[in-house]
């Protein structure tokens, strides 16, 4: 059944949550002052479903939204504003776990689901557990997929390498490769690429 321009709706005339979720996403995402991200998160969810085929909706609504509070301006944090990358990245996710619990909350996500997908987007930075580490892995391997030219374009190389460093470095050990295969237009970003990956295999071992 169909509501207004299209919208997936229940058979007593509701909306989809789920539906609600991925389309309020994909619209606050499209808004985004960061070029990269809608093709970021369209390609986080996409890696999530090549790391695992099988992951569920919970995940899949987390992959999306993970980095939603970029597109909300009023909300956006900025890196200026601290001191610590870590703590910026923990305050980051946070914030993007802040807002999706209000669209979860417009959209009446079950509670038990809400709690998964905000604890999720919380730790999608650093991991921890089976699933908070295949978004984590799949958040991060994106970054080189997709982010890296338009950080080297607006950053330059220097922060583009500290940035590439932490990134690699926080993909699980069995999925670094992945990155080893990504290949650029530009010959200066698959030379950049290779010495990040160069350094940071002599970091981790």
């Amino acid at each position: 059944m169909s509501g207004p321009a299209g919208e997936s709706m229940m058979s007593d005339g509701t909306m989809d949550y789920l539906e609600c979720m991925n389309r309020r996403i994909r619209y606050l995402i499209a808004q985004s002052r960061v070029p990269e991200d809608p093709p970021h998160a369209e390609n986080t969810l996409m890696w999530l479903l090549k790391l695992d085929p099988d992951a569920d909706e919970t995940l899949r609504i987390a992959a999306l939204g993970h980095d939603i509070e970029r597109a909300v301006e009023s909300r956006r944090l900025r890196k200026k504003d601290f001191t610590d990358f870590e703590l910026f990245k923990a305050a980051h996710a946070r914030n993007s776990a802040d807002i999706l619990r209000d669209i979860m909350d417009e959209c009446s996500v079950p509670e038990a689901r809400a709690s998964e997908i905000y604890r999720l987007v919380v730790n999608h930075e650093t991991g921890g557990d089976t699933r908070s580490d295949l978004l984590k892995d799949a958040d991060s391997i994106s970054f080189f997929h997709v982010n890296m030219p338009y950080y080297y374009d607006r950053c330059g190389r220097e922060m583009t390498i500290r940035r590439g460093l932490w990134g690699y470095g926080r993909i699980s050990p069995d999925h670094r490769d992945l990155v080893k295969g990504f290949t650029y237009d530009s010959g200066d970003l698959n030379r950049l690429l290779r010495d990040i990956i160069s350094a940071a295999s002599h970091r981790h071992g």
